[in-house]
């Protein structure tokens, strides 16, 4: 009787059979995907970059904190009396511009409700920006 292990090398396989299936099925998952990405829409961000030629003061100054408190030129405004306000500052003005100083905390709701007034009144608005890294 012959006790003695045999030492036969075997050989690891491994079936690729279906890796062929998983590689196809992978690429036409990601090929739908990529058409789904590139078919989403369009938005234009605002850039706080100083890329663009606007003049550094504006006559008219409204700024708007996060406690909701109302400035026109520095100087405090009720909401309810902000229209009337707007109108008397740019009144005079033969193109009436006005810019806009929003918190960072506040909501778009709000920056919306001061955008109302002014299209209201045929405002032009710039909203100011502080540079990256400011």
């Amino acid at each position: 009787m012959n006790l003695r292990k045999r030492h036969q090398k075997e050989g690891a396989e491994v079936f690729t059979d279906s890796l062929n299936d998983i590689m196809f099925f992978m690429m036409l998952f990601f090929l739908i995907i990529s058409t789904l990405v590139n078919n989403a829409v369009n938005v234009n961000l605002p850039s706080s970059k100083p890329n663009t030629n606007v003049p550094p003061q504006h006559p008219v100054t409204l700024s708007v904190t996060s406690d909701h408190l109302y400035y026109l030129n520095e100087k405090p405004v009720a909401l309810n009396d902000l229209e009337p306000a707007i109108q008397n500052a740019v009144q005079q003005m033969e193109k009436p511009e006005l810019e806009l100083q929003f918190d960072s905390k506040l909501t778009v709701q709000d920056i919306v409700d001061i955008l109302q007034i002014g299209a209201k009144l045929k405002v032009k608005m710039v909203m100011a920006t502080k540079p990256t890294g400011s």
